[in-house]
């Protein structure tokens, strides 16, 4: 397994923890914040994917 895709599932976990605080304080800003690191980690999972297609 490529290390991105443990760092990528890692902002992904990071990011909802963060929009779910977010919510429950009500600040807007920390749940955009939360969307924003987990659409990065999204992607950085998905190019770990590639990475592992491209190795077999």
């Amino acid at each position: 397994m490529d290390n991105d895709r443990l760092i990528g599932s890692g902002k992904q976990l990071a990011g909802l923890a963060k929009e779910m605080l977010g919510k429950l304080v009500g600040d807007a800003k920390l749940q955009v914040d939360g969307k924003a690191e987990q659409a990065e980690g999204k992607v950085q999972n998905a190019a770990g994917g590639v990475k592992d297609a491209l190795r077999k």
